[in-house]
C-alpha cells in the first residue's frame, strides 16, 4: 500500500477539500487537523461566544470540538451535512450543554442566597435580556424568514430547546412548530449547505 503525501499546497494548486481532511485526520495526521482548524476555528469560536454571551468558556468549548473531531472523525456522515454543518452542530451541541450546567449552578446559587435572605437578580429578567442578545446578532439569513419561523428557529438554535418545549413556550401546537421549522430548515438549507460563516 503506498504511503499516503504530503497535504496539497496552498499556493498554485487548490488545496484539499474539508472532506479530504477529514479522511487524513482518520490518518491520525496532525497536519490535516490543523488545516481544518485553520478554516473553521474563527467561525466556530463566534458561534460559542454567540451561545455563551462571549464567556471564556468558549475557547475550551473549540478545544473539545477538534479534540472530538480528531477521535471521532469515523463519525462524520457525508450523506447527511457538509463537514463545516457538521462542525457547527458539534459546536452548538457542547456550548448548549455547558449553558445548561451554568444554568443549573445559576439556580443553585440563587436558591443559597434565597435562603440566606440575600437579594437576587429576577431569573426572568436574566433570561430575557440573553433571549434579546440573542435575537439582535442574528444574521440576514434569519431575518430574511417570516416572522413564525424565525421565532421556532432561534428558540431551537440558540436556547436549545425541544419542538415540544417550544411549543409549551410559545403557546402553539406541536405540529405547527414542526410545521415551521420544517419550512425555515428548506429556506436555509442551501445557505447553510454552501457556506455556514454567511449564517455566523
Amino acid at each position: 500500500m503506498p504511503e499516503t503525501g504530503p497535504l496539497p499546497s496552498l499556493t498554485g494548486s487548490p488545496g484539499p477539500t474539508d472532506a479530504m481532511l477529514l479522511r487524513q485526520v482518520l490518518e491520525r495526521r496532525p497536519e490535516a487537523l490543523a488545516e481544518l482548524y485553520d478554516r473553521h476555528a474563527p467561525a466556530l469560536l463566534a458561534l460559542a461566544r454567540r451561545i455563551l454571551n462571549g464567556a471564556p468558556e468558549s475557547e475550551e468549548i473549540l478545544q473539545e470540538v477538534f479534540l472530538h473531531v480528531w477521535n471521532n472523525a469515523a463519525r462524520y456522515d457525508a450523506g447527511r451535512s457538509s463537514v463545516s454543518t457538521w462542525l457547527v452542530l458539534i459546536t452548538r451541541s457542547r456550548a448548549i450543554d455547558r449553558l445548561r450546567s451554568r444554568k443549573v449552578v445559576e439556580r443553585v446559587h440563587e436558591a443559597a442566597h434565597q435562603e440566606d435572605g440575600a437579594g437576587h437578580a429576577s431569573p426572568e429578567g436574566v433570561e430575557s435580556v440573553f433571549f434579546r442578545e440573542r435575537r439582535q446578532r442574528v444574521k440576514s439569513e434569519l431575518e430574511k424568514l417570516p416572522p413564525e419561523q424565525k421565532q421556532v428557529l432561534e428558540m431551537a438554535f440558540y436556547e436549545g430547546l425541544s419542538q415540544s418545549e417550544i411549543a409549551d413556550r410559545a403557546g402553539l401546537p406541536l405540529g405547527t412548530v414542526k410545521t415551521r421549522t420544517l419550512l425555515a430548515m428548506k429556506k436555509l438549507r442551501g445557505a447553510l449547505r454552501s457556506d455556514i460563516r454567511e449564517l455566523l
